[in-house]
């Protein structure tokens, strides 16, 4: 027999109540807004699809670690258990906290960008679009040509246009372009992966022409459980070892902890590079906190430390991907335009 819906790989152990409401209710609380989405009061929405941003339920594990947060202002424990767990993942040298993702880009952008330059992407997020433009620099978005068709179906419509990429790069040289990079998984672009095949030639181009690449890695587990799924080789590692292998293609990254590290707030910004990260250091002094907090507390580095490795759990990533899918196929039968 197919299986209609996928069974959940956790247990329940805590709930909290809906308020129910009638499409009157809903109506006339839409109208209160002046049908502004983001103006709604969240308790009036029954179904929220808004954003899993920081919307996750946390595992026991994440909640034994927000018990044990320490919230020392320098040096806390809870930092370094953090610090250790994102060197694992990302083998990258220095590990900056965030209070979240947007932090991390208008640190990294800030310092690097200028007006005048170009950072080129397989599709920038809003955030890092406005982060980069704010700067007076220019945020380009090179996606695949699948990409561009939200009813083709293909394997990594998240993949960047290599090809534009290093025609960009030529034109613009290394003076006008700070770095590259690649969101993963291709958010604004329906949340499609990125193959390692593409991250590899993407890094080649930067090598070439000798420019930084970084990942937005949001979604980096997602992605790699993608990459196991559909890239062909890859079937047989996990998507721990296929993450490892996305990270050790850059040269940083920013992370919003709120996706795939499964928390209700913070992220990271990272590097290999010791004079830049010595420039990170003391801009987030100045508006996020110390180096070892990042504007977070105690719990929240805890909590992070355990999700981003949780995130990987293949019971997880293979529940997240059917529970989406079953969706999807429900809506188009019903005739409703997805992404796919």
């Amino acid at each position: 027999m197919t299986k209609r819906t996928p069974i959940e790989p956790f247990k329940i152990k805590v709930v909290e109540p809906i308020k129910m409401t009638t499409r009157a209710e809903r109506e006339a609380a839409v109208r209160a807004a002046g049908f502004n989405l983001f103006k709604l009061r969240a308790e009036d929405v029954l179904i929220d699809l808004l954003t899993d941003s920081g919307t996750s339920a946390m595992s026991t594990h994440q909640w034994a670690g927000v018990m044990e947060g320490d919230d020392s202002y320098a040096g806390s424990r809870s930092w370094y258990r953090f610090e250790k767990v994102v060197k694992d993942l990302t083998g990258l040298r220095h590990v900056i906290p965030t209070h979240q993702g947007r932090a991390a880009e208008r640190i990294l952008f800030g310092i690097l960008c200028k007006p005048g330059m170009t950072v080129p992407s397989n599709t920038h997020f809003d955030t890092t679009r406005a982060n980069i433009e704010v700067t007076g620099a220019e945020a380009l978005d090179l996606p695949c040509a699948e990409g561009k068709q939200p009813g083709l179906l293909a394997p990594f419509k998240g993949n960047m246009d290599v090809d534009a990429l290093r025609k960009v790069l030529a034109e613009r040289g290394r003076a006008r372009v700070p770095l590259v990079m690649m969101t993963v998984t291709n958010n604004t672009g329906g949340g499609q992966p990125v193959s390692l095949a593409n991250l590899r030639a993407a890094r080649a181009v930067c090598d070439e022409f000798g420019v930084p690449f970084y990942l937005d890695a949001c979604r980096f587990a997602e992605n790699a459980w993608f990459i196991k799924q559909r890239e062909p080789g890859q079937a047989g590692r996990t998507p721990t070892e296929i993450a490892k292998e996305m990270f050790s293609l850059v040269d940083g990254c920013t992370m919003s902890a709120k996706k795939d590290g499964l928390s209700n707030i913070g992220g990271f910004l990272c590097t290999n590079d010791d004079a830049l990260a010595q420039q990170e250091k003391n801009l987030l002094i100045l508006t996020e906190g110390f180096p070892t907090y990042g504007g977070l507390a105690g719990r929240d580095l805890e909590a992070t430390a355990v999700g981003l490795e949780e995130v990987l759990h293949e019971d997880y990533l293979a529940y997240r991907q059917a529970s989406i899918a079953y969706l999807a196929d429900r809506l188009d039968r019903a005739g409703v335009p997805v992404v796919r």
